[in-house]
C-alpha cells in the first residue's frame, strides 16, 4: 500500500535503503572507471547515497497515495 501524503511507512525506508546501496555501488563503479585505478573516494560514495536516499525518502513524503506530488489524497 501506498504511504499518504506527509506520511511513510516501511516500504517506503526500505526502498530509500535500496536506492542509497545502488547510487553508492553505481558511484564506486563511476570513480573507479574516472581514476583507472581501484581506489575508492569513501567520502563521495557516502555523500551521493545518502543524498539519493534522502531525495527518495523527501519525493515518497511529497506525494500522496495516487503518486500526485503535493496534493491531497481523494476521499
Amino acid at each position: 500500500m501506498k504511504s499518504s501524503l506527509f506520511t511513510l511507512n516501511k516500504a517506503d525506508f526500505i526502498k530509500g535503503l535500496v536506492i542509497a546501496v545502488l547510487t553508492g555501488v553505481i558511484t564506486a563503479a563511476y570513480s573507479t572507471v574516472q581514476s583507472g585505478s581501484l581506489q575508492f573516494d569513501w567520502k563521495a560514495i557516502t555523500i551521493a547515497a545518502l543524498s539519493a536516499a534522502f531525495a527518495y525518502i523527501t519525493k515518497n513524503l511529497l506525494t500522496n497515495s495516487n503518486d500526485e506530488f503535493l496534493k491531497k489524497d481523494p476521499s
